[in-house]
C-alpha cells in the first residue's frame, strides 16, 4: 500500500508538470503566430499620389492616393500628417500599414483612397509636397484641385534664347537623360538643337583606351506659353529637309545649318 501510495503520489507529479507544460507549449506558439501576423504589417508610403485638393476653406487637403489591395485587408491605419512648414511649402505624409510585402497575402491589386491632412490655417499660395517627393501649387491651379509641378518646377519658365532655357527644351523632349546639346539656332518664336547622347560603356576619356560613340539628332521648337515644344527633327543641311515636316521655319534659322553627323 506504501508503495502503491509513493505512485500514486509520482504520477500526479508528473500529470501536474506535463500539463504545465502543454500550457507554456500553447502560449509559445501562440505568441509565435500572434508575432508572425504583427511582423505581416509594414509601415508604407502611397504606390502613387493622383492628386491634391484643398478643403475647409483651404485649411484642410484631401489627398488621392494609390494603395495594396486584395482578397484579404491589405490596407490599416492610413494616416495624412502636417508634418512642417518652411520656406513657404506645406510638408505633408501620407502612410498606412500593409500586408502586400507578404508575398502569400493576395494584395496583388490596387484601389483608391483619400488621406485627409488639417492644416490648422489656410494653405493661401503655398506649394506642398507630399512624402518629400510630388509637389503641388494652388497657383494657376483651377481649384479646389492643385496644380501638380513637373521636372521644370512649379513655373517653368518662358521660352527664351538662353542656356536655362534650352536645358528645359531639352528635359521636354523624349530622349535619354543626360543629354548635352549644341544651339543652332534660336529668334524668341522658334529653337534649332543638335542633342547628342553619348552610347556605349561608361569610361574616361578617349586616349585611356576607352572607346565609346554618342547619337546625335536635330531638334526644332516651337515656343508655347509653357515653354519650348519640340515640333519636329531633320538631320539635313539647310532647310530642305526641314521644310517638308515644317514649312513656316524661318529661312534665317535652317538655310546656313550642316548636315548633321549622327555618330
Amino acid at each position: 500500500m506504501w508503495q502503491r501510495g509513493i505512485w500514486v503520489v509520482v504520477l500526479g507529479v508528473a500529470l501536474v508538470v506535463l500539463a504545465g507544460c502543454g500550457s507554456k507549449t500553447a502560449e509559445t506558439h501562440a505568441e509565435a503566430t500572434e508575432a508572425v501576423t504583427a511582423a505581416a504589417w509594414t509601415l508604407a508610403a502611397p504606390i502613387r499620389i493622383d492628386g491634391v485638393r484643398a478643403a475647409d476653406g483651404g485649411r484642410s487637403l484631401v489627398v488621392d492616393a494609390e494603395v495594396p489591395d486584395g482578397a484579404r485587408d491589405c490596407v490599416r491605419g492610413l494616416r495624412g500628417e502636417l508634418d512642417t512648414v518652411e520656406h513657404g511649402v506645406v510638408y505633408v505624409k501620407v502612410t498606412y500599414e500593409t500586408r502586400s510585402l507578404d508575398q502569400g497575402s493576395g494584395c496583388t491589386g490596387t484601389r483608391r483612397v483619400e488621406a485627409t491632412v488639417k492644416l490648422g490655417e489656410p494653405l493661401g499660395s503655398r506649394r506642398v509636397m507630399v512624402n518629400s517627393m510630388d509637389v503641388y501649387t494652388p497657383v494657376g491651379a483651377v481649384l479646389p484641385a492643385l496644380r501638380q509641378c513637373g521636372e521644370n518646377g512649379c513655373d517653368p519658365t518662358p521660352p527664351r534664347c538662353t542656356s536655362s532655357s534650352y536645358r528645359q527644351a531639352v528635359n521636354d523632349t523624349d530622349i535619354p537623360k543626360h543629354t548635352s546639346w549644341e544651339e543652332r539656332g534660336c529668334d524668341g518664336r522658334w529653337l534649332v538643337l543638335d542633342l547628342s547622347t553619348r552610347m556605349g560603356p561608361a569610361c574616361g576619356d578617349a586616349g585611356d583606351g576607352c572607346s565609346s560613340s554618342s547619337v546625335s539628332r536635330r531638334w526644332f521648337y516651337q515656343a508655347d506659353s509653357s515653354g519650348w515644344r519640340p515640333v519636329a527633327t531633320s538631320g539635313d543641311a539647310g532647310c530642305g529637309g526641314i521644310h517638308k515636316a515644317l514649312p513656316e521655319m524661318p529661312e534665317h534659322l535652317c538655310a546656313s545649318l550642316p548636315r548633321l553627323d549622327r555618330g
